[in-house]
C-alpha cells in the first residue's frame, strides 16, 4: 500500500507532518498553568496560512493533559457569553450538577426549569457565579476564538472579560485572528485591556527546518531541499503546499508541472483573496516592486515618481496584508513565496 502523503493544504486542522511553533506554545503554556499568572489573554495574528488555528489548536492540545483545564472553542460572530454559559453546562459534569441543583437558567434556555427558584436576572450574573464553583474546585477556563472579527457579540464579551478578570476570576483567552482584525479589535474606544494583551505574530517558519523537513521526509539531498526550503520564504502554508506537490510528483526535482502546481493552490487558497481585498494603488506599486527581490524606499520613489506621503498609505496595507517585510525601515522586501509570479500573472490578464 502506498504511503499516504504527509502534507495537506487544506486549512483548520494539523497536518501529520507539520513544523510545530513549541517557542511559542512554551511560552503560553508556561504563563498560564503559572500558580501566579501576569497575562490572562494572548492574541496570535498573521495571514492566513501562517498556522494560527494550527497553533491555536496545539495550545488546546497541550493544555488538556492538565486536568485543570476547561476548554471552550467559541465563535467570535455568536452570542458569546450565552454560548459560554451553555458550553460550561453541556461539557463539564460538575458544572451540569451545580446548574440543575441550584440555579434557574431557564431565561436562556440551558439547564432545568427549577419551580422554586427565581430565574437569574441576567446571563453576567450566572456566569459569575458558575465561575465561581469553578474556582472553588481549582479549575481554570480557556476560551479560544479563531478567526476573531469585530462584531457587536466580540466588542461586548472583551468588555464583559475585562470585568470578570479584575473580579479575579479563573478565565483566560486566545484570540487568533488576521491583522486587520484584530486592529480592528484593539482600536475600538473601550478595549484598552485588549490592546495591552500579549500579541504574538506568526512569523516565518525557520528554513534550516524546512530543510531538513524535506530532507527526510521527501528524502532529497541536501542541495534539493535547501532549494526548495529557500522557496517556501517560511511561509507555513507554502511549506505544506511545496512537500504535498513534490511529494506526489515522485521526483527529486523542482519541475516546472510542481510550480505550476503550488501557483495554482497558493492563488486559490490565499492570493486571490488579498489581491481582491488591495486597492489600486497598492496593485500599481506592486508591479514596480516585484521588479526586484529587494529594494530601498527610495528606489521605489524613483521608480514611480512618487512622494513620500503618496507611498506611505499603500505600504501600511502591504505591511498589514503580510505581502512585504515592514520590519526594516527603509527597505521594501516581498514575504510571500512565488507573490512575484502571481502579480506578473495578474498584470497580463488585466
Amino acid at each position: 500500500m502506498p504511503q499516504k502523503n504527509p502534507y495537506a493544504i487544506s486549512f483548520g486542522r494539523i497536518p501529520n507532518q507539520y513544523i510545530s511553533r513549541d517557542v511559542l506554545i512554551d511560552d503560553i503554556t508556561e504563563e498560564l498553568n503559572s500558580d501566579i499568572v501576569t497575562e490572562q489573554a494572548f492574541k496570535l495574528t498573521g495571514i492566513r496560512g501562517t498556522g494560527k488555528t494550527v497553533t491555536l489548536t496545539a495550545l488546546e492540545k497541550e493544555l488538556k493533559n492538565d486536568d485543570r483545564w476547561i476548554i471552550v472553542n467559541l465563535r467570535s460572530n455568536s452570542e458569546i457569553t450565552n454560548d459560554l454559559l451553555a458550553n460550561l453546562y453541556s461539557d463539564v459534569p460538575f458544572l451540569t450538577k451545580f446548574v440543575d441543583a441550584s440555579l434557574n437558567l431557564s431565561a436562556f434556555g440551558i439547564g432545568l426549569n427549577l419551580t422554586n427558584r427565581s430565574p437569574v436576572a441576567s446571563i453576567d450574573s450566572a456566569l459569575k457565579q458558575i465561575l465561581s464553583e469553578i474556582k472553588k474546585r481549582g479549575k481554570r477556563v480557556l476560551i479560544a476564538i479563531d478567526e476573531a472579527r469585530k462584531t457587536d457579540a466580540m466588542v461586548d464579551f472583551i468588555q464583559e472579560f475585562q470585568i470578570l478578570i479584575r473580579e479575579e476570576y479563573p478565565v483566560y483567552l486566545i484570540i487568533a485572528g488576521l491583522y486587520e482584525d484584530i486592529e480592528s479589535i484593539e482600536n475600538t474606544d473601550g478595549l484598552t485591556f485588549f490592546l495591552r494583551a500579549a500579541k504574538y505574530e506568526m512569523k516565518p517558519l525557520n528554513i534550516k527546518v524546512i530543510q531538513e523537513d524535506y530532507k527526510e521526509t521527501l528524502k532529497l539531498s541536501d542541495e534539493k531541499a535547501s532549494e526548495l526550503a529557500k522557496m517556501t520564504k517560511g511561509y507555513a502554508f507554502a511549506y505544506q503546499v511545496f512537500g504535498k506537490y513534490m511529494w506526489e510528483s515522485h521526483n527529486k526535482e523542482i519541475s516546472s508541472i510542481v510550480l505550476a502546481k503550488v501557483d495554482d493552490a497558493l492563488s486559490e487558497k490565499v492570493y486571490d483573496k488579498i489581491w481582491s481585498e488591495l486597492t489600486q494603488k497598492d496593485k500599481w506599486f506592486l508591479g514596480f516592486i516585484v521588479r526586484k527581490d529587494k529594494m530601498s524606499a527610495s528606489e521605489l520613489l524613483e521608480m514611480t515618481k512618487k512622494k513620500h506621503n503618496e507611498w506611505s498609505v499603500p505600504r501600511k496595507h502591504l505591511v498589514d496584508k503580510g505581502i512585504i517585510d515592514g520590519s526594516v525601515r527603509g527597505t521594501i522586501t516581498l514575504k510571500l513565496p512565488r507573490f512575484k509570479e502571481y502579480v506578473e500573472n495578474q498584470s497580463q490578464e488585466i
